[in-house]
């Protein structure tokens, strides 16, 4: 559902002026710039890109490489986030710059506007995530400034905290148009702003524990996700204009270059996890699951492994981004650590609703959810809560590589991903090799104060203790 923006490029022939022929390069029948919600729209198409990369899948190691093994050995070099800043982000400021030129026949602007500010905090607290310190109040200038000046991460997270707040406290009723998540319903995308919050504020748990509590129950009390109909989704269509990313890799150029990972299978096989039929496919030679050591580089044989599932790279298939599962693993962990009440007896039915919800999202039914809560890998243990907490919201967030990776990195479960080559798992990604040219006093101060210096993949950020 792909919402087309119409730009009308205004140009000046040879022998005429331009102040001549004004109105005959016009167009009456296209509109001559962008709606705000349309805007919204074309951002709202760049969200699949947070999730479907294999360079995510292999952060987390939910995927091994069966081709070109080189991509997954977590190799040093710099990752460009310059598309983030040029396209979603530039379109959701011009929103918000722009509020009085808004039109009220696409929703209430109010509405509008806190829309663009949720998915400019969304976008920004991943970019965040992934690279550490980076532009924030300066970028999304354009011409104005070429060289933006990096936020500290912990800057940015108060500010992000800030503009959900905003958006949450400014949304009045009415839907909006050209709206491809929520088809304009504004109680769903509070509720996602919110979501965003709770989530954000638990990233903070080993940094500043008060603040992450603190932030955690205003963003409950303020109104989360309460059911798998509340969750992020993205949904491609059966259509070559707008089909899921993986299904172009494996159908259309015919790559089978990812096999689920030996720790993934591991985790899932010997409990007879019922989402493991969605993540992948039995192994062609043996027909039982077996998963591929990640970062392998010899045996890989397509037909020995447990290749990606074909409902994960169906044409139409959805990406999750933010789910109500996600919100219900918090709420065990915030329980568990005492931010709300109720201790592990609220944690534990916290986090088995969790997993039924997971399960639920995944295959579309409850059924054997309750014998998988009652093996003993899984069976809520108060010993090693906080471990089987993050280890299940691992299995869940299955190909939303970067939010695994981030949640892996503050809480060091799944505590048995792999060294391929010797390479630990990366604490960041490396800034674009670019930076060091176009923005080099801003890009030197940052790594700096970050890293002393120097720009790797393992300086740890701000939240990572």
């Amino acid at each position: 559902m792909k919402k087309k923006l119409y730009i009308v490029l205004m140009s000046c022939l040879g022998l005429w002026s331009c102040d001549d022929f004004d109105d005959l390069n016009v167009n009456p029948n296209l509109p001559s710039e962008a709606s705000g919600t349309q805007l919204i729209a074309n951002a709202e198409l760049s969200l699949p890109s947070l999730s479907a990369s294999p360079t995510g899948e292999f952060l987390a190691q939910y995927l091994a490489e069966t081709q070109y093994v080189t991509a997954s050995l977590y190799p040093a070099g710099g990752t460009s986030f310059y598309w983030l800043y040029e396209g979603p982000l530039m379109n959701l400021q011009a929103v918000l710059d722009n509020a009085e030129s808004l039109s009220g026949n696409d929703g209430p602007i109010a509405n509008q506007l806190a829309v663009a500010k949720i998915l400019k905090a969304y976008y920004f607290w991943h970019i965040t995530d992934r690279w550490g310190d980076v532009p924030y109040t300066e970028a999304l200038q354009g011409a104005n400034n070429f060289t933006p000046q990096y936020d500290t991460q912990e800057s940015i997270y108060n500010s992000l905290f800030a503009l959900l707040d905003e958006a949450d406290n400014q949304i009045v009723s009415g839907s909006i148009t050209n709206d491809i998540i929520y088809g304009g319903n504004m109680a769903k995308w509070q509720k996602l702003g919110n979501t965003i919050r709770l989530l954000m504020a638990l990233r903070l748990s080993e940094v500043d524990p008060s603040k992450a509590s603190a932030e955690f129950n205003k963003a409950l009390e303020a109104g989360v996700m309460t059911s798998n109909d509340d969750n992020l989704v993205f949904h491609h269509l059966a259509d070559a204009n707008n089909q899921n990313y993986w299904y172009g890799q494996w159908i259309a150029l015919n790559r089978e270059w990812w096999a689920l990972t030996e720790t993934l299978v591991d985790e899932m096989k010997p409990v007879n996890d019922p989402r493991l039929a969605v993540y992948g496919q039995p192994a062609r030679e043996t027909g039982e699951y077996v998963g591929l050591n990640f970062g392998e580089t010899q045996n890989m044989n397509t037909d020995d492994y447990s290749l990606l599932g074909p409902a994960i790279y169906a044409q139409d298939a959805p990406i999750y981004l933010v789910t109500y599962a996600q919100v219900l693993f918090a709420q065990a962990e915030a329980a568990k650590r005492g931010w709300i009440p109720g201790g592990d007896a609220e944690a534990e039915a916290l986090y088995n609703e969790a997993v039924e919800q997971s399960v639920l999202q995944w295959t579309a039914s409850t059924d054997g959810v309750e014998e998988l809560l009652s093996q003993p890998e899984l069976a809520y243990d108060p010993a090693r809560a906080i471990e089987q907490i993050a280890t299940q919201r691992w299995v869940h967030l299955f190909m939303h590589g970067y939010e695994a990776w981030a949640e892996y990195r503050r809480t060091g479960y799944p505590n048995n991903l792999v060294a391929p080559g010797g390479a630990a798992v990366p604490n960041r990604q490396m800034y674009p090799d670019l930076e060091a040219q176009n923005n080099s006093v801003n890009y030197n101060e940052a790594i700096q104060r970050q890293f002393e210096g120097t720009d790797g993949l393992y300086g740890q950020l701000w939240w990572d203790k």
